[in-house]
């Protein structure tokens, strides 16, 4: 790091500053203004906000890596912006017209009390020990090799970079609430774009171009079926990414991450009407479309870049095993000029901190609308408002207390991050697809898909760390269902078991009534709700909506 990188590292952190302070002087006087940010934002603050807090430590180390290590197979969960097009223009109205703050609420409207709690359950740990505690610890580790700083003032450089990190990131979350996410990510998403796009170039200058990339990553197998890192459909009797599981395990995820996800839908539900709400999914997935190429691709880049060298581009683990996780801090570090490497530090901090902020407002929204207010029905909206920073803080507590476990054990719950997903999807996709497109699905249907979902996935993750440290477990049904079953296939036949619950529990129960589900399923809405919908697009939403569609089956048959 240069002279020239810290100046333009010092001119990023004041606009940061002058649109935090700004943010604040606005004061959040109710809790729609705090978390929802009053329900005004326009749809480039929506589209913009929902990009940046989704790019984040599984982009910047994962995303990267995997493309380093395994190449194209982790592009199917990345080049989703189609996914999103659906929360735009099959939920959006849903969810707008119910007038809800959270996921959970929603549910309640749609089912009962008990749906919502055991979704803001399931939300709020997983945000805390699984999405909160990696950023952190990722967030750290970029740092600490992009800096290339092992010690300062004596202290281990990683607990500087991951603390100072979650401290500067919860200051303008506590304060700022939502507006700070919204509009601190409309400063963020370019520079972290302008960033990535030059890592980009150079990388493919250094290699010698595109062909070189593909050149060399097509010699390298990633099985024993003939299948090559260029290759995005894998043959079916891949281990790890089979085409076909590849394809549903994917799509589940990418329904519950993109259209029942609080952590995303708080950024439409900020939306000041359907029309802004839509148009920003549209814009969101525009901007989805692009972190294939400018976090997979690059790791791909570093892989090419270190055959080239004989190994000696990226770095080695004890084992003499080069570290693909390093890939994306490895080209930042070695073909930056003066200025830019700054430039893609301060995109690298943006992503890991509007991921962060977008995390503990969700968060302290869960806990404060979905339980304190429920207990306290009548606290005041400023009192409300102040129980949302209590939260923030305890989050970010919580956050600082469980670095020393992710970085035992990092590597490994890394590994695992996906499989956690891919447990957590299908239950609550369930209840959310069906409560939404069927009248039929009752209270008792979507509690108890919801039911199901978790403790399938649990017995799923427990068999999952029981057989991997227990070498002479012997065979049988158990194990064969829950630990060797592979991990996208097993993900879509959860999706089926979970909507089968809810729907043989609906008809053994009372249907719902009109009164309880008007305007929250498909064919329930008014007169006047169906022409408001109708009025809030035109023409130009669908050609941008059908220009995605094309661009993402573009890409697929490229790199069938």
């Amino acid at each position: 790091m240069e002279l020239y990188d810290w100046l333009v590292i010092g001119l990023f952190c004041l606009a940061l500053i002058g649109i935090v302070v700004w943010v604040v002087s606005k004061k959040n006087n109710d809790s729609a203004d705090y978390f929802l940010g009053g329900r005004d934002a326009t749809w480039i603050a929506i589209g913009a906000s929902i990009f940046a807090s989704n790019i984040g430590s599984e982009h910047l180390i994962g995303l990267a890596g995997a493309g380093a290590s395994s190449g194209m197979a982790m592009a199917h969960w990345e080049i989703q912006g189609w996914m999103i097009l659906i929360l735009g223009w099959v939920f959006v109205p849903f969810y707008t017209r119910s007038m809800v703050y959270t996921m959970p609420e929603f549910l309640e409207r749609r089912y009962n009390k008990e749906s919502r709690t055991i979704l803001s359950v399931i939300s709020l740990i997983s945000y805390v020990l699984t999405k909160v505690a990696v950023t952190v610890y990722a967030g750290g580790l970029v740092f600490q090799q992009v800096f290339g700083i092992k010690e300062l003032w004596g202290i281990d450089f990683f607990w500087i970079a991951a603390i100072g990190l979650v401290l500067i990131t919860a200051l303008y979350t506590i304060f700022g609430g939502m507006k700070s996410v919204l509009y601190t990510s409309v400063l963020q998403t370019p520079i972290l774009l302008l960033g990535s796009i030059i890592i980009l170039v150079l990388g493919l200058k250094a290699v010698g171009g595109w062909d070189q990339v593909m050149q060399i990553c097509s010699a390298e197998p990633v099985n024993e079926y003939g299948d090559k890192m260029t290759d995005l459909m894998r043959d079916l009797r891949d281990p790890q990414y089979p085409w076909l599981g590849a394809l549903v395990g994917s799509a589940v995820i990418g329904f519950w991450y993109w259209c029942t996800d609080q952590f995303i839908v708080q950024r439409v539900l900020s939306g000041k009407n359907e029309k802004e709400a839509r148009r920003g999914t549209i814009f969101g997935a525009y901007l989805k479309l692009l972190p294939v190429f400018i976090f997979l691709i690059p790791g791909m880049i570093a892989y090419a870049l270190n055959v080239k060298s004989g190994g000696a581009f990226l770095p080695v683990d004890a084992n003499g095993v080069a570290i693909s996780d390093a890939a994306f801090p490895t080209l930042v570090a070695k073909l930056l000029p003066a200025g830019f490497k700054g430039l893609v530090v301060c995109g690298i901090l943006a992503a890991l901190m509007s991921s962060l902020a977008s995390l503990f407002n969700s968060s302290a929204m869960l806990f404060t609308i979905d339980f304190y207010k429920r207990l306290r029905p009548q606290t005041s909206e400023k009192s409300l408002v102040r129980i949302g920073q209590i939260a923030t803080v305890v989050i970010v507590i919580l956050g600082i207390l469980w670095i020393p476990i992710m970085r035992s054990v990092g590597n490994v719950l890394y590994n695992y991050l996906q499989d956690v997903q891919s447990v957590l999807a299908p239950g609550i996709a369930a209840a959310f697809l069906l409560g939404i497109c069927w009248k039929r699905a009752t209270a008792k249907g979507g509690m108890w898909g919801l039911l199901a979902g978790i403790i399938i996935g649990l017995t799923r993750l427990g068999a999952k760390v029981y057989y991997s440290n227990v070498t002479d477990a012997s065979d049988n049904w158990f194990k064969t269902v829950f630990f060797d079953f592979n991990w996208l296939y097993f993900c879509g036949v959860m999706l089926i078991v979970c909507c089968l619950v809810v729907v043989v529990v609906s008809l053994m129960t009372p249907a719902p009534t009109e009164d309880k589900i008007r305007g929250l399923v498909f064919g329930t809405s008014t007169p006047e709700q169906r022409a408001a919908t109708r009025a809030s697009w035109t023409k130009w939403d669908v050609i941008h909506s059908v220009i995605i569609l094309a661009i993402t089956v573009a890409f697929y048959i490229y790199f069938w």
